[in-house]
């Protein structure tokens, strides 16, 4: 009988090779990524965890191929033209995986110009590129960032159902399914459950998929994609919403500066300043961008695509930031859930954040009160005995509460300089596309 011990056998990475001194001995292992074979020797780009390692062959004697998984053995040289500024001189090489076929697509260049149909088609390869991965390391950065930050503040990580019953946002924009002869949705929001959690830990966040049913095909939308939420107890006003993501989003960036400079780097991505965020009313922003730009107001009650970038571009021009937070959004496009301005009732305590001119966060203050919650279901048509089971968050009682949902898709592909937010989705759900 065996037993284990937790041990693991040590891996010898791509920082510590690039790090050793010429002449030191290796072995490591990666995915072969490119081969250039220029007669007497050959170079291969082994594909690791961390980046590629340039490794030199003899021009004969290891038949290898790209996508083969190997075993490298070698000694260490110093050289300014390699990438990291150091080489393996490989002396022994085991294939421990063979590719059955050539690469379908030249993964090994910096762009591969491809159509979206065939990357999509084709998305099992095409992440093999090295720009590609550095997207999704970024990514995986946005929400260390976004994790740590909240953890840091008291925050109590939830995982909510993402078949429920009910929908979230009063829409129609749901996918049905059956459920053992039960009528039942896939999640468009955890928002009932972000809410439901208050009580229980104060705040709450969650990093899961949502789905909307929405038949579009755009640039900035999915039909399923990664919100990155948040709930918090005991607020004074929806502004300490807006100041616990400048604190999110300022640890965020400081993750990336800190740990995936490389990725940076590849990709060419400028950070953006989040010292400090400005915030607009919807009202004031929309005549601000009517007059700047000769733009007539044609929607009162909700922001246009064009009108976003709009916005995003002023307050780059004028205030030096990329970020800004519209705020008082009308009662009219908000849901039941949120909570109407006292002052106007017309508006409410709500907020978007743009970013280089896409809304990617949607938030604001929430409706504690039952008996407000109840009338302002009854105002907008809605019948409360649907909602009792979300009704009961405020019937045996909260507190004053707000919280978020920030899209890690459309968040990165901003960051990283894409205008599809599929380049930022590692397999994308649209109206054309349940695979690969």
């Amino acid at each position: 009988m065996k037993t284990m011990s937790g041990k693991t056998q040590a891996q010898t990475g791509l920082d510590a090779v690039l790090a050793m001194q010429a002449g030191q001995r290796v072995s490591v292992h990666g995915i072969v990524h490119t081969l250039r074979d220029l007669g007497d020797v050959r170079f291969m780009l082994l594909r690791m965890p961390q980046g590629a390692l340039q490794c030199v062959l003899p021009g004969e004697g290891y038949a290898v191929r790209e996508g083969d998984a190997v075993m490298a053995e070698g000694e260490v040289a110093r050289d300014e033209r390699a990438p990291g500024g150091a080489e393996l001189h490989v002396t022994g090489l085991t294939v421990l995986a063979s590719a059955a076929e050539p690469m379908p697509v030249p993964i090994g260049k910096y762009k591969m110009n491809l159509s979206m149909d065939t990357d999509l088609a084709l998305r099992f390869v095409t992440l093999r590129n090295l720009r590609k991965r550095a997207v999704f390391k970024i990514q995986e950065g946005v929400v260390r960032g976004f994790r740590e930050a909240l953890q840091r503040e008291g925050f109590t990580e939830i995982h909510s159902p993402k078949i429920v019953a009910q929908n979230a946002e009063g829409g129609a924009n749901l996918f049905r399914m059956e459920y053992f002869g039960r009528r039942a949705y896939l999640a468009q929001s955890p928002q009932f459950y972000k809410q439901a959690m208050v009580p229980v830990y104060e705040r709450v966040f969650e990093i899961g998929p949502v789905f909307r049913a929405e038949k579009h095909n755009t640039q900035r939308h999915l039909n399923e994609y990664t919100s990155m939420d948040f709930e918090m107890g005991f607020i004074d006003s929806f502004e300490d919403i807006m100041q616990m993501e400048t604190k999110v989003l300022q640890n965020i960036m400081a993750v990336l500066e800190a740990d995936y400079a490389p990725q940076l780097r590849m990709l060419g991505v400028t950070l953006p300043k989040v010292d400090s965020i400005p915030a607009v009313r919807f009202d004031e922003a929309k005549r601000m961008v009517s007059e700047k730009y000769g733009r007539k107001i044609r929607d009162p009650f909700d922001l246009e695509p064009e009108e976003e970038q709009l916005i995003s571009r002023l307050f780059a021009e004028d205030y030096g930031s990329e970020f800004v937070f519209v705020t008082h959004y009308p009662s009219k496009k908000r849901p039941f859930y949120a909570a109407d301005d006292p002052q106007d009732p017309r508006y409410t305590l709500s907020f978007d954040l743009l970013f280089r001119g896409l809304e990617v966060t949607t938030g604001g203050q929430r409706i504690h009160d039952y008996g407000e919650q109840v009338n302002k279901l009854i105002r907008k048509g809605m019948n409360p005995e649907d909602f009792a089971g979300y009704l009961m968050i405020h019937k045996y009682g909260t507190c004053p509460h707000g919280g978020l949902g920030l899209g890690l898709e459309r968040l990165t592909s901003k960051l990283v300089g894409e205008n599809n937010v599929r380049e930022a989705c590692l397999f994308p759900r649209d109206q054309q596309r349940i695979e690969p």
